[in-house]
């Protein structure tokens, strides 16, 4: 949702004094959304694959993974709450104290429907013109994960996997997590 529809493009600057506290916002293209709680199915699906990136990257120590809320400030009027994210140890240097300040190389969105527009459209040009490598895009009620590679393709996806198919990326070597492990429920 809008918080301030018709009203000028906010700035980093301005984004920085909303309160740590209450409502998480995001900051996309200078307009403020309001960040609701996801559901229960989208916050099990983070949890699946954080537990498969956390396992990967203790026997792998290639980066580090951070999950929502985390701001990752992308330009000056883009600050972003991915639902997860991995930083290689590469671009360590995007860490700061406020979060990430630079593109992840790798990021997860889990749809929701108050936030499927922002995710589908909006961050994903984002994502793509300001050099994240690879985005997933979890739809949990068809059971859909596509993935984007945007040095191959900045509009469509490399791949649509199903339950069935098998999740890897070759930013993570080694990394394989089954697809329907990322639906299951408690």
């Amino acid at each position: 949702m809008v918080v301030r529809p018709n009203a000028p493009p906010l700035t980093v600057e301005e984004y920085k004094n909303l309160p740590e506290t209450g409502p998480r916002y995001q900051l996309i293209e200078g307009e403020l959304y309001l960040a609701p709680a996801p559901n229960r199915f989208h916050q099990d699906i983070s949890r699946n694959i954080q537990g498969a990136l956390d396992r990967y990257l203790e026997a792998n120590p290639i980066g580090i993974r951070y999950d929502a809320p985390f701001d990752v400030y992308l330009t000056e009027t883009d600050v972003f709450q991915p639902d997860l994210i991995v930083v290689l140890n590469a671009s360590r240097s995007i860490l700061t104290d406020a979060g990430a300040e630079g593109a992840p190389e790798f990021v997860v969105e889990i749809l929701s429907p108050k936030t499927r527009k922002l995710d589908l459209v909006n961050k994903k040009r984002v994502y793509a013109r300001l050099g994240v490598k690879e985005l997933w895009i979890i739809d949990p009620e068809p059971g859909i994960i596509e993935i984007y590679r945007f040095e191959q393709s900045e509009a469509e996806p490399i791949a649509k996997l199903y339950p069935s198919d098998t999740l890897t990326t070759p930013l993570l070597p080694g990394f394989s997590m089954p697809a329907a492990a990322v639906f299951r429920r408690p």
